[in-house]
């Protein structure tokens, strides 16, 4: 309480009063000028990669709400029946006449003809997920209550998840990059100059932790440090999982060392972005973009003849499988992911450790273990 007293007495004697020039502030609410600010720095922390999806998923919606309800979107909140409506035009369901979904043709079309769908006819569910997230996202930024938050929403999109699944509608996840299928990629990589980088790029991303794209892209060969010759440390900054500014090193080891050690020496690379393009006669380029790296691993796996459904984060699935295979204790692999849910990980570990489990390969007695003399007396059906 002293000390109360001391700070109030000091601000009363500190001469402190509004200054004629400045104008003065509602505490209540930001001006114009203070949002703007706090739009701006929203926008600036935000990866390009979710604002571009959160952008899209906007247009969709706008698109969709002014062909449904001939409204602007954004001018009120979206309605507890507007959000179940926008469910109901874009997954199907099933009726005595087969699959079907509510939303009219003649609008299918046209949102087709306006871009903002690829082709007519129902979304998976990931994506209409996603863009009502998104929804709820837009209307918490505006201080109003989401519609997808309503126990009557929650329920009718909890059912229609059941249903689709009944159905054998799955999420499939991208095809985990084993050893294996890592070594059958690594053999393609004879193509001169873009060989060797997509030699190291793979070897990075894989034996480095099961890196994300855009981590990949990011790094710098300022980044790289050397410990010893089989040994290099590599420096993460911000990722889409931690955007604290603290800068974390991670290991690099043997092989993956040696592969970036040769792109850089043919590439003559001593500064900037550690992986570029690489354009005719060896020209080396700018740096590379995520969609390239996406691109680099589905054109090795055709190239290597492998089946699936492999994207950059065939990468890091695929460590983590191959560290469960291999009986890495858990935290050890999340120390190099740097994956906050266990959840999310465990899956691919979980699948990754039965493929040796022994309980996948349990043995059967033989014919000749058997005591053919005595009769088996199976038990009978109940």
């Amino acid at each position: 309480m002293r000390d109360l007293d001391t700070f109030n007495v000091s601000h009363r004697h500190a001469g402190l009063r509004p200054i004629n020039d400045v104008r003065l502030l509602d505490p209540s609410a930001l001006d114009a000028t203070g949002a703007a600010a706090a739009a701006e720095f929203v926008a600036d922390g935000t990866p390009p990669n979710t604002a571009r999806s959160y952008a899209s998923a906007l247009r969709y919606i706008a698109a969709w709400y002014a062909l449904r309800y001939g409204r602007t979107f954004g001018e009120a909140p979206v309605t507890v029946a507007g959000a179940s409506q926008f469910v109901l035009d874009h997954l199907e369901r099933k009726t005595k006449n087969g699959l079907c979904q509510e939303l009219p043709v003649e609008i299918d079309e046209h949102l087709v003809g306006l871009a903002a769908k690829s082709r007519p006819g129902p979304l998976k569910y990931a994506t209409v997920a996603h863009r009502l997230a998104v929804l709820a996202k837009w209307h918490r930024l505006r201080d109003w209550d989401s519609p997808t938050d309503d126990h009557r929403f929650k329920t009718l999109l909890a059912r229609a998840r059941k249903a689709q699944v009944r159905r054998g509608v799955t999420v499939r996840k991208k095809t985990a990059l084993v050893a294996e299928s890592l070594q059958a990629l690594l053999a393609t990589c004879t193509d001169g100059l873009r060989g060797v980088r997509d030699r190291a790029l793979l070897l990075m991303a894989w034996s480095g932790g099961g890196r994300r794209r855009s981590e990949l892209v990011a790094l710098q060969v300022g980044d790289l440090r050397v410990v010893d010759d089989c040994t290099w440390t590599y420096t993460l900054g911000a990722t889409k999982t931690d955007t604290s500014g603290v800068r974390r090193e991670k290991p690099l080891r043997n092989e993956a060392v040696t592969a970036i050690r040769t792109w850089l020496e043919q590439a003559r690379i001593d500064a900037g972005p550690l992986f570029r393009r690489v354009r005719r006669g060896d020209r080396v380029g700018p740096s590379l973009t995520p969609d390239q790296v996406a691109r680099i691993v589905q054109r090795r796996a055709k190239l290597a003849g492998l089946a699936g459904d492999w994207a950059a984060h065939s990468l890091r699935s695929g460590f983590v499988t191959e560290a469960g295979r291999q009986g890495v204790p858990l935290g050890e692999v999340m120390a190099m992911t740097e994956h906050r849910s266990i959840g999310t990980l465990l899956g691919y570990f979980q699948a990754g450790a039965l493929l040796t489990s022994r309980a996948t390969a349990l043995e059967l007695p033989q014919p000749t273990d058997l005591d053919e003399s005595k009769s088996i007396n199976y038990p009978k059906p109940p």
